[in-house]
């Protein structure tokens, strides 16, 4: 029989742990719920399953509030412990997960260890509960022989990069979504794994794991929709405004007035890094081939390819943590691919096309 692995659980707050307090069926955070109700799962306890160490985070934080602040709270905490455990569960709110595991994938470099973010649509408390199955799922995956190297979401029996997850449905199992990435795994009878995908094992001696800070910096998102204006959009870039993920129409179109455009430029021109990613769930930024991009990129803004809005945003928090007076790097860097957040190049995009579904 396989060595049982030690795995880490840090729970966070969210669903999965909530309570009934008085019968009303309205749940709230408890304190040592969770792990009482993980207690009375037999199946946790198999011979097959590993060790695993809950650390409830107090308070417990619910997902909507969370900050940057939070998420390097989460990473320090798995540092701290790196050495000591051979996987990670962070267990969260389903709002904002994907998020958490975007920012986590920046600041967790050279990962060679487990991470998988998870969570929850209805209470462990609950007799149709969702939180069972992934439990003991994500357990599971944390006892394979061979560890998963890189900050992932599980979710409804799928295994997502974190980077490359959304958050799709509000009130469906089927929660989260990788549009534009393959599934790394899913549970059915059996795990299947997509290992081909997976990021490559680090040599550690060569590049030793390390976390990275997240400071909370100015940015933004801004939705475009029709009709809006240059003046609107020149509030929101205004000082101190150091980065704006601006989510376009389609393949990265928006209005082509002469003022919206100038402001813009300015922006630019004042050292903030406006980034274009797509409103529409799937797909990739084209700022080469139609006119509506090209006068976009002319006025500095850059492509964001065909990252989530989550993977941008905290992409753009983490570059201007690690370069906060060099506005080209960030650029730069924004449209490298650092952690398997994007897809830059056509054909890369046409491999992968065989294992997104139809």
């Amino acid at each position: 029989m396989p060595e049982k692995k030690n795995v880490y659980i840090a729970y966070t707050g969210g669903t999965i742990g909530m309570k009934d307090v008085d019968g009303t069926g309205v749940c709230v955070p408890s304190s040592g719920y969770l792990q009482q109700q993980m207690n009375n799962m037999p199946e946790l306890f198999d011979s097959r399953m590993p060790n695993y160490h809950i650390h409830e985070y107090n308070p417990l934080l619910e997902s909507f509030n969370m900050t940057p602040e939070n998420w390097v709270t989460i990473a320090e905490d798995i540092k701290t412990r790196y050495d000591q455990y051979d996987a990670f569960i962070v267990l969260h709110g389903t709002d904002t997960m994907a998020f958490t595991a975007s920012a986590l994938s920046f600041m967790l470099e050279n990962l060679d260890k487990t991470v998988i973010v998870s969570g929850s649509q209805i209470p462990l408390e609950s007799a149709r509960t969702d939180a069972r199955l992934q439990l003991i799922t994500i357990l599971k995956i944390c006892q394979a022989e061979k560890p998963i190297p890189e900050v992932t979401i599980f979710f409804n029996s799928k295994l997502l990069r974190g980077n490359r997850s959304t958050k799709a449905h509000a009130d469906r199992f089927v929660a989260y979504e990788s549009p534009n990435f393959p599934l790394l795994g899913e549970a059915g009878i059996n795990m299947k794994v997509n290992r081909e995908l997976f990021r490559d094992i680090p040599i550690s001696a060569c590049s030793p794991f390390r976390c990275l800070k997240i400071t909370n910096s100015a940015i933004a998102a801004l939705r475009l929709f029709p009709g809006i204006s240059s003046e609107l959009l020149g509030k929101v870039l205004e000082p101190p405004l150091q980065g704006l993920v601006l989510e376009t129409f389609g393949v990265g179109n928006a209005p082509c007035e002469r003022d919206f455009l100038q402001v813009l430029k300015q922006a630019n021109d004042r050292g903030v890094v406006i980034v274009n990613v797509t409103q529409c769930f799937s797909g990739t930024v084209n700022q080469v081939d139609y006119a509506a991009g090209a006068r976009l990129a002319q006025a500095g803004v850059v492509t964001g390819y065909d990252m989530t809005c989550e993977a941008a945003l905290t992409k753009l928090f983490f570059l201007f943590t690690q370069y906060p007076n060099d506005q080209d790097l960030v650029k730069d860097k924004m449209q490298e691919n650092l952690r398997g957040e994007l897809t830059a190049d056509e054909k890369s995009r046409r491999s992968l096309a065989r294992y997104l579904p139809v």
